[in-house]
C-alpha cells in the first residue's frame, strides 16, 4: 500500500497504515494532521473496508467538506466515487441526528422531528419561566439555558434530585418542563443530538449493538476538543471493535468555554490500555525560529503530552516584539509595517491580525481605514456595527442633537417607556454639563444597560469589554462633536461595501484578515501580528488566578504564534504579558516605540516579564 502515500513522511504513513486497534495521534501544529487523517480513510477503503463501516467525525462542516473533497478527488480511489457516498464524514451533531432519525421513537418523537436552535430553546425557556411566575432577576433565561446545556453535555441527572437548594430545584423543574415541551413539539435541541443517542446506547443494548456492528472503524478529528457526552458517545460505539483512530493536539485545546475537556485526550490510554501512540512532530508550516519560540512557551504548561516539534524549513527572521504606549499607537505601528509589506509587492491576504477579545479590533480598524488598507473581519461584526456600541452612540448623538429622530427611534425601540423618557429628557440637558465619559456612564446607569446585556445575550462579558473600549477611546476627546464626527466617519466607512466590492468577493477577500485567536485555529498566514499581548488581555484577567485557565491562555498564545509561516510580530502596551518573558531572548528582536520615533533596545534592557 506504500505506493498510495508517496506524499506522506514515514510517521504519517505509519499512522495511515495502522493495522487496527486504538490509535492516538498527537499531531503538532502544522504537521499534516488533515493529510494523515484523509490518508487513513483512503487506506481503509483501499484495504477493502466497506465505506458504510467507516465514520469520520469532525467538529465543523467546513472540515468535513474539505476531507470529503480530498477523498473524492483522489486519483487512487477513482473507482470509489460512488461508494464514498456511503462513507459518513461529518460533525458529531450530524451523526447524532442521523441516529435519531431512526431511533426518534425512543423519545416519543417521529423521524420528522425539528431541531431547535438556541433562539428556539431560549424562547421556550422564557415561556416556562413566565408561566411559573419566576422573577427574571433571579432566573435569567440565558443562565437557565446554559445550565440545561451543561446538564446534557456532561450527562448529569436532573429532575430527580432531592437537593434543598431552591435554585437547583427550579433548574430541575424547568429542565423537566423543557423536556416535556420539546417532546410535545416533536423536537430536539442541539445538545440532544449527542446526549439522546448516548441515552439510547445506555438503555437499549440491542440498538447499541446494531450501530457497533455497522460502524467498525471510527476516526475522530480534533480529539482534544471533545466534551464529556461526545467522548462517551464515541467510546460506547468503539468498545466492541476497538478501531478508534483519534487525532489532535492537546497544546491546541482552547475551547473549554464550550465544554471541551482535553483530559479526554491526555487520559486516552486509561480507557484504551492497548493504545498505540504516534507523534507527528515535523512542522511543514513555520520557520525554525517560530517553532522554537512556540515550543519553549508551551513547555511551561504542566498538563500536557510533551512533543518535540521541529522543522526542516529555514531559520527565518527573528520574532519581532514591539512595545507601544497605548493601543492607538500600537495600531499605527502595525499599519506602517503592513504598508511596508504592500510596498514590497506582497499580497494583503497573506497577513492576519490576531487578538484575544473582539473589543481590541476598534483601534486597529480605525487605523486601517485611515491608512486606506482594506481588511476583512472573520466571524464578527465590525466594532461600530455592534449593537451595544450603536445603542450608546445613539444616546450621545441625541444628547447633542435632540432633532436626531433616528437616534431617538433607536432608544424608543430598545428601552422601556420609563427609561426612554428619562433619556430623552435628561440627555440634552446634561450634554453641556458632563464629559463624554460621564454622559456614557449616565446612559449605562439609567438604562441598567449592563443588566440588560446579561438578560438578552449569551456573551455579555464580550459586550462589556466593547463598551469599556469605547469609553477608553471617548476619554481621549475633550470635544464631543469631534468624537461623534470621528465615530460617524468610521461607521459610515464600516458600512456598505465600496463601489464594485459588493458583487466581487475577491475584492473583499484580498484585504488583511482580522480575527480572534479562537477563530484563527486551523488557519495559516505568511505574516501574523498578535496585538495586545498585555497582562490582563493575554492572559485574560479572568484567567490569571486559575491554574487550568492560565494554561489554556498559554495554549491560546501558542496557537496564535503557530499560525505564522514566515514572519511573526507580537506587540503590547501597558503591562506586558508574562508569556513574552517565556520566549527565548536569542530568538527575539525587541523595539520600544514611542510616538513616531523608534528606540531600539536589546531584550535584556527592557524588563517585559512578570516575576
Amino acid at each position: 500500500m506504500n505506493g498510495h502515500f508517496t506524499n506522506l513522511n514515514g510517521i504519517q504513513r505509519e499512522a495511515a497504515e495502522h493495522a487496527g486497534g486504538p490509535l492516538l495521534i498527537t499531531a503538532g501544529a502544522g504537521s499534516g494532521k488533515t493529510r494523515t487523517l484523509t490518508s487513513r480513510l483512503l487506506y481503509l477503503l483501499n484495504s477493502g473496508i466497506k465505506p458504510e463501516q467507516i465514520i469520520a467525525i469532525t467538529f465543523t462542516n467546513k472540515a468535513a467538506k474539505e476531507m470529503r473533497i480530498r477523498i473524492t478527488n483522489n486519483k487512487k480511489v477513482a473507482g470509489y466515487q460512488l461508494l464514498v457516498n456511503s462513507l459518513f464524514i461529518g460533525t458529531f451533531h450530524s451523526l447524532g441526528a442521523k441516529i435519531l432519525k431512526k431511533e426518534a421513537g425512543c423519545f416519543n418523537r417521529t423521524s420528522a422531528f425539528t431541531i431547535f436552535d438556541e433562539n428556539d430553546s431560549l424562547e421556550m425557556i422564557k415561556n416556562i419561566l413566565k408561566e411559573a411566575n419566576l422573577p427574571k432577576a433571579r432566573f435569567n433565561p440565558l443562565a437557565v439555558m446554559a445550565k440545561i446545556s451543561q446538564i446534557k453535555n456532561e450527562l448529569l441527572e436532573a429532575g430527580e434530585t432531592t437537593t434543598n437548594n431552591n435554585y437547583e430545584k427550579i433548574i430541575n423543574f424547568t429542565f423537566k418542563k423543557y423536556e416535556e415541551a420539546l417532546e410535545k413539539s416533536n423536537a430536539f435541541d442541539f445538545d440532544d443530538l449527542i446526549e439522546k443517542p448516548v441515552k439510547i446506547f445506555q438503555t437499549a443494548p440491542g440498538i447499541l449493538e446494531k450501530y457497533r456492528n455497522q460502524w467498525r472503524h471510527i476516526l475522530v478529528d480534533e480529539f482534544q476538543d471533545v466534551n464529556t457526552s461526545q467522548y462517551v458517545f464515541v467510546k460506547m460505539l468503539a468498545q466492541k471493535h476497538r478501531n478508534l483512530f483519534a487525532i489532535g493536539d492537546d497544546a491546541q485545546s482552547i475551547y473549554s468555554f464550550r465544554g471541551s475537556d482535553f483530559r479526554n485526550f491526555l487520559n486516552f490510554e486509561r480507557d484504551w490500555p492497548e493504545t498505540k501512540i504516534i507523534k507527528l512532530e515535523e512542522n511543514y508550516r513555520s520557520t525554525k525560529n517560530i517553532i522554537r519560540a512556540a515550543s519553549e512557551l508551551i513547555k511551561n504548561n504542566k498538563l500536557q503530552n510533551p512533543k518535540n516539534l521541529w522543522t526542516n524549513n529555514s531559520e527565518g527572521d527573528l520574532i519581532k516584539i514591539s512595545a507601544f504606549q497605548n493601543s492607538d499607537e500600537e495600531a499605527w505601528g502595525i499599519a506602517e509595517k503592513i504598508l511596508e509589506t504592500v510596498r514590497r509587492g506582497e499580497p494583503l491576504n497573506g497577513i492576519a491580525i490576531l487578538y484575544r477579545t473582539n473589543a481590541q479590533s476598534r483601534a486597529i480598524e480605525q487605523t486601517l481605514i485611515h491608512s486606506q488598507i482594506s481588511y476583512e473581519i472573520f466571524g464578527g461584526l465590525k466594532f461600530y456595527a455592534r449593537k451595544e456600541i450603536k445603542d450608546i452612540i445613539a444616546g450621545l448623538r441625541y444628547a447633542f442633537n435632540p432633532k436626531d429622530s433616528l437616534s431617538a427611534e433607536r432608544l424608543v425601540k430598545t428601552f422601556s417607556k420609563p427609561k426612554t423618557a428619562i433619556l430623552l429628557e435628561k440627555l440634552p440637558q446634561l450634554a453641556g454639563e458632563l464629559s463624554l465619559v460621564e454622559l456614557i456612564n449616565f446612559f449605562l446607569e439609567n438604562t441598567n444597560y449592563l443588566e440588560y446585556l446579561e438578560k438578552k445575550f449569551k456573551n455579555p462579558e464580550d459586550r462589556r469589554e466593547n463598551i469599556k473600549e469605547l469609553i477608553n477611546f471617548a476619554s481621549t476627546f475633550t470635544d464631543a462633536q469631534e468624537f461623534l464626527e470621528r465615530v460617524s466617519l468610521m461607521s459610515s466607512l464600516d458600512g456598505p461595501p465600496k463601489s464594485g466590492e459588493a458583487n466581487n468577493p475577491k475584492l473583499r477577500q484580498n484585504g488583511v484578515k482580522l480575527m480572534t485567536i479562537h477563530l484563527a485555529k486551523g488557519l495559516e498566514f505568511n505574516q501574523i501580528f498578535i496585538i495586545g499581548a498585555n497582562e490582563g488581555l493575554l492572559p485574560h484577567e479572568r484567567s490569571i488566578a486559575k491554574g487550568d485557565e492560565l494554561e489554556e491562555e498559554r495554549r491560546l498564545m501558542y496557537v496564535a504564534m503557530t499560525r505564522a509561516k514566515q514572519n511573526l510580530h507580537i506587540s503590547f502596551y501597558d503591562l506586558p504579558s508574562r508569556f513574552l518573558g517565556e520566549l527565548p531572548p536569542e530568538l527575539i528582536e525587541f523595539a520600544k516605540i514611542t510616538g513616531w520615533g523608534k528606540e531600539q533596545k536589546d531584550w535584556d534592557d527592557e524588563t517585559i516579564y512578570l516575576e
